[in-house]
């Protein structure tokens, strides 16, 4: 990324409005190495049709055209990047979750729209590794449920028969720490049981 990348929320919603800095910094992030390849062919001489911000491969097949979006989480969508990128840097900068009504009140979109923007990002967030943890491995453990005694009388005798955990969802944490990379890895929620 160059000097000029955002910082802040706020610089990131100017920065990415301009859609030529929003479509240059995909594709700085998709084609890191500056060789554009057709997400159907594979081929890495694709030309590049200016006034409509999308490729051509050379090989004759179906869907030979394809724009940045292609094979994203992005893909199929008419919501513009400059609305997407702003959407990621909320998402990933909110230490609590982010809802879609926030979401849509953040960036002048619909609450079903903001949804499904919350739903593909969280799909492209997960993790598709299924590697073991090594290394120093921090693991934690809560129990998640309501006292009894702010419980309404007949429900807190049903569900609390004893004291502690009982009646309550253990949850457990994995994070494996300063991996290979110098960065710390979550277990991928997949490992989690019910």
């Amino acid at each position: 990324m160059s000097d000029t990348s955002p910082t802040t929320l706020l610089e990131a919603v100017v920065y990415f409005a301009d859609e030529d800095n929003a479509h240059n910094f995909m594709v700085a992030m998709r084609w890191p190495d500056g060789v554009v390849d057709c997400p159907t062919c594979g081929r890495t001489d694709a030309r590049y049709l200016a006034n409509q911000r999308r490729w051509e491969c050379k090989e004759k097949h179906p869907k030979r055209q394809f724009s940045v979006k292609v094979a994203s989480i992005f893909e199929d969508s008419p919501i513009s990047l400059s609305k997407w990128l702003p959407a990621m840097w909320l998402i990933a900068n909110d230490k609590n979750g982010i809802s879609s009504y926030e979401l849509s009140r953040a960036l002048g979109v619909t609450q079903t729209t903001a949804w499904f923007m919350l739903h593909r990002i969280r799909l492209g967030m997960q993790s598709d590794e299924y590697s073991k943890l090594d290394g120093t491995i921090e693991v934690d453990e809560t129990f998640i449920g309501g006292k009894a005694r702010f419980m309404h009388r007949n429900r807190s005798s049903k569900a609390v028969n004893g004291s502690g955990p009982m009646g309550k969802i253990a949850v457990i944490g994995l994070l494996e720490r300063h991996g290979p990379d110098g960065h710390s890895t979550a277990a991928p929620a997949s490992w989690r049981t019910q």
